[in-house]
């Protein structure tokens, strides 16, 4: 596996199937932003709480939905509608939580002590979502499979987690900046809303692209690629 494999099926994948992925990124995020917001306006310390919780659990639950679809639409057809695709998610959101908090803590210790722990941990966890999401496994077992999955690959696993953040953020700022007029709170979150919406399916479909080359190459003829 070659940095660009991944990279160049997931922009195929994205190229194809954007307005079914990017549907399903604003769909959750304007569900969750809605609660939120309306437990928000609720007052006290529970409402503002609970609007906290969905937020993080909403971004997560995203997250988990978009490599279910990337992973239905690499036989070149989308047979999952959104509602389907968040219901077969839905009951994984606790572990996917969990899992994504742990490696969030796990990986920010990796970078106070040094950069280079933090970069490691990065790589080797990198696919633990797709893992708990495509092979329905537990918490901790999917950090163990993320990192079977990885050995051997890890530099390359690096560079593609690098070249995604890198292109993720140029694309950010791009948007960022022609949607720089907007200056009141209501167009800023507007405007966030849009620049997310547009660019997670297209990490997402990077990263479950190279979970199933991973698998591929630790258990060889499983699941076909993407046909670019």
């Amino acid at each position: 596996m070659q940095v660009g494999d991944p990279i160049l099926e997931g922009w195929a994948i994205y190229r194809r199937f954007w307005e079914h992925l990017v549907l399903i990124a604003l769909f959750t995020y304007v569900v969750v932003s809605v609660i939120s917001l309306v437990l928000a306006l609720a007052g006290g310390f529970l409402g503002e709480l609970g609007g906290i919780v969905v937020s993080i659990a909403g971004v997560f639950l995203l997250q988990g939905a978009l490599v279910e679809a990337v992973a239905d639409v690499r036989d070149g057809r989308a047979d999952l509608t959104l509602f389907a695709t968040l219901g077969r998610v839905w009951p994984l959101i606790g572990k996917i939580v969990a899992a994504s908090l742990l490696a969030g803590l796990v990986i920010a210790i990796g970078f106070l002590l040094i950069i280079f722990p933090g970069l490691y941990l990065v790589t080797i966890f990198s696919v633990v979502v797709p893992v708990i999401v495509l092979e329905r496994t537990g918490v901790f077992e999917a950090f163990s499979r993320s990192r079977a999955l990885v050995r051997g690959y890890g530099w390359t696993v690096f560079g593609v987690i690098l070249v995604t953040f890198v292109l993720n953020l140029i694309a950010s700022l791009v948007l960022t900046s022609l949607l720089h007029g907007l200056s009141n709170v209501a167009a800023q979150y507007i405007s966030s809303v849009v620049v997310n919406t547009l660019l997670a399916p297209f990490v997402a479909a990077t990263w479950t692209s190279m979970y199933f080359r991973l698998k591929e190459l630790h258990a060889p003829a499983t699941t076909p690629a993407f046909e670019t």
